[in-house]
């Protein structure tokens, strides 16, 4: 069965370099690797490109590969359930070979932490898609942001882009939960929580 790996964000120019936008980043990351251009399938609300992930990494080509949708919703961030839902019965693909990145807003901006199943702690994206698949047992992978300073609200926090003096360390965590994707897909959840949850 192949894999759907989905990164969560908000669609346009607009909400690209948002906090809340992660997700997509670390897509459009393994897109970048696998050389292949996400296209719109309207009928899925999606974009979407097919690669392979290997030991070699996204790209990879031979027999010792896992076959490997990637996609971003072409829907708003909180109603990411349709998208996805459609998604997995298009490819015929299980929950159980779902991968969804996200921010969090509970873990330090530097970290990662990847984990099978679980509630959404109030990411809107997550609670859309538990509900649109009636469960929650699918991988995730969190890319953490860490919590606001001060009064500002968590939901304006994560509608804001990253200072620019976190640039090359935003980079830096973009390419590492690629990474974790690719580990998890192609060496399972142990394997890749024992290299990147810190």
């Amino acid at each position: 069965m192949a894999w759907l790996v989905v990164g969560l964000g908000n669609p346009g120019p607009t909400y690209a370099s948002h906090r809340h936008n992660v997700g997509a980043m670390v897509l459009a990351e393994l897109a970048r690797r696998g050389g292949v251009t996400l296209s719109a399938h309207r009928l899925l609300h999606a974009n979407t490109g097919d690669v392979r992930i290997g030991a070699s990494g996204t790209g990879a080509v031979g027999a010792d590969t896992e076959k490997v949708v990637l996609a971003t919703s072409r829907s708003y961030m909180n109603v990411s359930g349709g998208p996805v839902a459609k998604l997995l019965g298009h490819y015929k693909i299980t929950p159980d070979h779902l991968v969804v990145i996200h921010d969090e807003l509970d873990i330090d901006f530097g970290k990662i932490r990847t984990k099978f199943g679980g509630g959404d702690n109030g990411h809107n994206g997550l609670k859309s898609i538990r509900g649109a698949l009636g469960t929650g047992d699918f991988y995730r992978v969190r890319w953490g942001v860490g919590r606001p300073q001060g009064r500002q609200e968590p939901a304006d926090f994560v509608l804001t882009p990253f200072p620019k003096a976190q640039s090359e360390d935003v980079a830096v965590e973009v390419s590492r939960a690629a990474d974790a994707v690719e580990c998890l897909v192609m060496y399972g959840l142990d394997a890749t929580q024992q290299k990147y949850n810190s």
